[in-house]
């Protein structure tokens, strides 16, 4: 399968600068992230996508929407691999406002908070990654699958750090990474 961590959103820019959370909820794409969205999709045009799934917060459904254009395909919005809730910019919109600004999509499934109460522990996070590690290995269309999700979950799924629009090849059926504690 195919992991995207979303395109820079104004939390990035701002924190990266004095790593100082500028207090942004649910932030939107900057227009570099909007670049790396659209370099990230020319990046997988040539590859197989039958299914995406998108983590509910607005930057990853941003980043998704031009993959979306070149690959027409299955959309599933899973909470479950949201961001590690530590930042402001971890803190959802509700189902409701998501659905009136990204009407393509359907998220009658998500409950009214959808993200996580407070700070989310190291572990709560390894454990929603090794679950959907379970749940990819055993599927059949894995290999052609797109995950657009964040930093931490995909730290804790892989042991690896992207950048933000960096796309990984990755095998759900490999064995957990050696874990990497990080603090945010």
């Amino acid at each position: 399968m195919f992991l995207l961590r979303h395109g820079q959103s104004y939390f990035n820019l701002h924190f990266t600068e004095n790593r100082v959370d500028p207090g942004i909820e649910d932030p939107e794409l900057t227009p570099l992230g909007h670049a790396q969205a659209n370099a990230a999709a020319a990046a997988l045009a040539g590859q197989t996508i039958t299914r995406v799934i998108i983590s509910p917060y607005t930057r990853a459904l941003q980043t998704a929407a031009p993959m979306l254009q070149v690959h027409p395909v299955q959309v599933d919005i899973m909470q479950e691999v949201r961001e590690r809730t530590a930042f402001a910019c971890d803190v959802g919109s509700h189902p409701e406002l998501l659905a009136s600004r990204f009407p393509a999509h359907d998220f009658t499934h998500l409950p009214a908070r959808w993200w996580h109460e407070g700070t989310e522990t190291t572990a709560h996070t390894i454990a929603r990654a090794d679950a959907f590690r379970s749940l990819m290995a055993g599927r059949a269309d894995s290999a052609t699958t797109l995950l657009v999700s964040h930093w931490g979950f995909i730290l804790a799924l892989t042991g690896t750090s992207l950048t933000n629009g960096e796309i990984l090849e990755y095998d759900p059926q490999t064995a957990a990474p050696e874990r990497i504690l990080w603090h945010p």
